[in-house]
């Protein structure tokens, strides 16, 4: 088996980069970091260690993606945009003083010179983030959010099955048989020639591991 061609699997770098659209960091940064990722995982395959490249390199992706964010922040903001919107907020609060009412967003404008969206844009960096499950005085609790791209679950499905290959086969047929085939505690342990406690111990073992894995 020859060694995989990163040229020709730029499509997983875009699969994982959509996966952290909207998230504050331009799709440009976070594909640049993608395909570092999939440099790396191209020169670190083994073909022999019997999975698919796709597997092996989705986990790498992500993780260079992932650097962006704890190296910058959740939020990545440039410099300009940044000294922008303290500007903003000086001009909003003393316009706010000499009116008695808050400006409007033309206002702002016209006395920063510059377009109202970018205006708007500088002027949401100075807002703390929104939760998506925060509780409001109307009980209007969550935020709706649009559904993901099917590419998001298709990176998921390939980090899941890297996280898979790492583990014992025991425990490969453990998660198998509790959460693709829906079997009880009780039937999956007469499978395995477990006791129902042995295998709720196990399976809380492995989930925690997989979640570890599967945020690096």
């Amino acid at each position: 088996m020859s060694k995989p061609v990163p040229e020709e699997n730029l499509g997983l770098v875009h699969l994982c980069a959509n996966r952290f659209r909207g998230r504050g960091i331009e799709y440009d940064d976070l594909y640049s970091a993608g395909c570092i990722g999939l440099l790396k995982a191209s020169e670190a395959f083994d073909t022999e260690r019997g999975v698919k490249f796709s597997t092996y390199a989705v986990p790498v992706i992500l993780g260079e993606i992932k650097r962006l964010f704890r190296d910058g922040g959740a939020v990545k903001v440039s410099r300009s945009l940044k000294e922008l919107s303290m500007k903003a907020v000086k001009v909003r609060d003393e316009l706010s003083k000499s009116t008695g009412r808050e400006p409007t967003l033309s206002e702002l404008s016209s006395k920063l010179g510059e377009e109202e969206c970018v205006v708007a844009e500088a002027l949401s960096v100075s807002l703390p983030p929104v939760s998506l499950t925060d509780s409001n005085d109307e009980g209007g609790g969550q935020i709706d959010i649009a559904m993901p791209s099917p590419e998001f679950e298709i990176s998921d499905t390939l980090a899941l099955r890297q996280v898979l290959e790492i583990m014992e086969e025991n425990d490969r047929k453990l998660i198998f048989l509790r959460y693709y085939k829906n079997l009880t505690q009780s039937v999956t342990a007469a499978h395995l020639g477990m006791t129902q406690v042995q295998v709720s111990r196990r399976e809380k073992k492995l989930l925690k591991f997989m979640r570890e894995q599967l945020l690096l």
